[in-house]
């Protein structure tokens, strides 16, 4: 059996409806996410052991937050209230030619203001055997990344896999005085999984990678496992975006020895981006935990994860088991 701990921050998500402008907005909808909890949303719906580590404001809009995760399947024990405030993300989703744009409002959030003091690492992982990290808790700040550190040497301290997913947020760590090469690189060098592509891993090494579309890619893969010996999987998305409504995705995995890369789809009719690359993750690790060792039935788990994503409103993937495996059948006739 597994269990996987997620930690980080819980947002709420306000936008217009009707793919409204915000400025023109006179009622916003509202979602409830996080980059890690989506991941473990995603893991709950397959059928997966989860949990959320975090600290959520002491009022109503914290109550909702985590009365939200655990309708969604999470065990939300480790989930504390705490002085601050929920941090807010403003949506106004894109149409056409028009590119979807965020507001970010979560300065002084409870979570943000938290040091690692304020978490009990041994009830929190007990029985855990995975901790899912992102890049955005240690951009937060200094205390949010010294939280992410020692949440990461307590995980592998007690014997759990670590999973951290690049997610860079340039803005998030422009201000503070930050060095996000040397945090980054402490936390991916006790990794077991990456979710990154080439540009992350340059960003890590400060060096180009000069191939071409896959070639580059597994270039940079090889840099990597060579820089973080702990690595033993890189996961990433290859995106082609044509408008708001229609992008191609095509899903890749890498490891020392072997990469696996599936066809492209194109996702037309988009609904909803936000979490995409969540539900990439949610779905390469439901394969890995269901059929360990089969690269090429978890990038097809994640990429039929990802696509279903798009047209599913709000922050986290909500599908079933079945679900993926009717997405890659290709049957899209209505089910009866």
């Amino acid at each position: 059996m597994t269990r996987l701990v997620a930690f980080g921050e819980l947002l709420i998500r306000l936008s217009p409806p009707d793919k409204l402008l915000l400025k023109s907005a006179r009622s916003l909808d509202l979602h409830v996410g996080g980059a890690e909890a989506n991941v473990a949303i995603g893991l709950a719906s397959l059928g997966h052991d989860t949990a959320m580590l975090s600290r959520v404001a002491d009022n109503a809009l914290g109550q909702m937050a985590r009365s939200s995760l655990a309708a969604a399947g999470l065990d939300v024990r480790h989930v504390a209230s705490a002085p601050g405030r929920m941090g807010l993300y403003f949506l106004t989703p894109g149409a056409g030619m028009r590119p979807s744009d965020i507001v970010y409002d979560r300065a002084g959030s409870a979570f943000a203001l938290s040091s690692e003091e304020d978490f009990d690492w041994d009830a929190a992982f007990a029985g855990a055997t995975h901790l899912h990290l992102s890049g955005i808790t240690p951009a937060l700040g200094p205390k949010s990344a010294a939280a992410a550190i020692a949440a990461a040497k307590a995980a592998k301290a007690r014997g759990l896999t670590l999973i951290f997913d690049g997610n860079y947020r340039a803005r998030l760590w422009e201000a503070w005085d930050s060095n996000p090469r040397a945090i980054l690189t402490e936390l991916i060098g006790m990794a077991d999984i990456l979710f990154g592509n080439h540009r992350d891993i340059a960003l890590l090494l400060d060096r180009p990678f000069s191939g071409d579309g896959s070639e580059r890619r597994r270039e940079a893969a090889l840099a990597g496992f060579d820089a973080f010996p702990n690595l033993k999987l890189i996961a990433s998305t290859a995106r082609h975006v044509e408008d708001a409504d229609s992008n191609r995705l095509a899903a890749r995995i890498d490891t020392p020895a072997q990469a696996f890369r599936t066809d492209e789809v194109t996702i037309s009719g988009i609904v909803d981006r936000i979490g995409a690359g969540d539900a990439f993750a949610a779905g390469v690790l439901h394969g890995l935990l269901t059929q360990p060792g089969d690269i090429q039935g978890a990038a097809q788990a994640g990429l039929a994860l990802t696509a279903l994503k798009h047209s599913l409103p709000g922050d986290a993937s909500l599908f079933g088991r079945e679900d993926i495996a009717t997405f890659l059948s290709g049957e899209l006739d209505v089910r009866r």
